[in-house]
């Protein structure tokens, strides 16, 4: 497997990192079962893994941290913060979470104990949080390089105007910057293309995307006419994303139709394809793979060899406009400018010409 420098950290990385989102509760809670996919994983090339203190409330950092004992030192190792961890804030109060000082120095001790490790190489800050100053974040981030808990750090669904404020405020404060950002980034989900990955190349930034599969849509499991059990999975937590009935699920399964004849022109399957995909972008650097079970991390792995030529690509972007999104991915953080009406309605005495 060829290896890729992570932006400008000098650390190189595999194209496809281990995500680990899928061990634990919320997805394969047999600890010692999910420990053998990830050191199949390692034994086939892999050397980056990622993982977040939220995913299954800390269990899956739990997982990694046993897993990786005396494999350490080969793994470039990434987790995140951000999120709080299960019902806590209900019973702890309102800073178990967000991008505060207070709330990352606590959070970092907390992976490291349950990674069983004395530093993290890329430790990421999991969305944005308008209640905290980027310069806050960054001078915590920054501390925990010098004391050696953490090399670098980066960030993960980040707008590009945010990206372009955080390498600024990083500049004037004399503080260390993000070095990699992590966005959600498929076959149905290409808006990132506008202007994230751009800006990530301007300033040499690291790329990890998550979600190549567009939450299952892309697994080749959901086809078009076939039933969708909306009692299971992530299907029953959001059943609006997944019930064929809706107009915007139909127009996803057509999609996956033309894509589906892509792969098999193509000689490999559509997952195959999928990944493959988005690692043809000169901006990307890895891709997120997370398997739950060591069949389908199998299956991805058996596509590493797949290289997508221009003319297989210029069909995609046929099917799905570059820069155009038909998927919306689940956990995409919303900024405050589109979720909160206020943002975008002036006081109904204030909005007429006349007054």
């Amino acid at each position: 497997m060829r290896y890729r420098p992570l932006g400008g950290t000098g650390i190189h990385v595999s194209p496809y990192c281990l995500g680990t989102m899928m061990f634990g509760a919320a997805g394969n809670p047999d600890h010692d079962d999910s420990a053998r996919i990830i050191h199949a994983a390692l034994d086939r090339g892999i050397n980056f893994v990622d993982t977040a203190d939220m995913y299954s409330a800390g269990e899956s950092e739990e997982i990694v941290g046993k897993a990786l004992q005396g494999r350490r030192d080969d793994v470039v190792l990434a987790t995140k913060v951000h999120f709080p961890l299960g019902d806590r804030p209900l019973t702890e109060g309102p800073n178990r979470g967000g991008n505060s000082r207070r709330w990352i120095i606590t959070a970092v001790e907390d992976s490291l104990r349950r990674l069983q490790t004395d530093w993290i190489d890329v430790y990421q800050v999991h969305r944005p949080d308008p209640t905290t100053d980027i310069e806050e974040t960054l001078s915590a981030l920054t501390d925990l390089v010098h004391q050696g808990k953490i090399r670098a750090f980066g960030h993960s669904t980040f707008p590009a105007e945010e990206i372009v404020e955080a390498q600024y405020v990083s500049e004037r404060r004399g503080l260390l910057r993000f070095r990699t950002e992590q966005p959600p980034y498929s076959l149905l989900a290409r808006g990132i293309e506008t202007s994230v990955l751009p800006t990530c190349r301007r300033y040499g930034l690291g790329v990890l995307t998550w979600s190549p599969l567009a939450s299952g849509f892309l697994s080749g499991q959901q086809r078009k006419g076939s039933p969708v059990d909306l009692t299971k999975g992530r299907a029953r937590l959001t059943p609006g994303r997944f019930d064929p009935a809706l107009p915007v699920n139909a127009a996803k399964l057509e999609l996956v139709e033309r894509l589906v004849e892509v792969a098999d022109d193509a000689g490999c399957t559509l997952p195959q394809l999928a990944i493959a995909f988005t690692l043809a972008h000169p901006a990307v650097t890895s891709t997120i793979i997370g398997p739950r079970t060591m069949e389908q991390l199998e299956s991805l792995l058996d596509g590493a060899e797949v290289t997508l030529d221009d003319a297989t690509l210029d069909r995609i972007d046929a099917i799905v406009p570059p820069g155009s999104n038909a998927y919306h991915p689940d956990g995409a953080w919303t900024p405050v400018s589109l979720s909160d009406p206020a943002h975008r309605r002036r006081p109904f005495s204030d909005r007429g010409a006349v007054g």
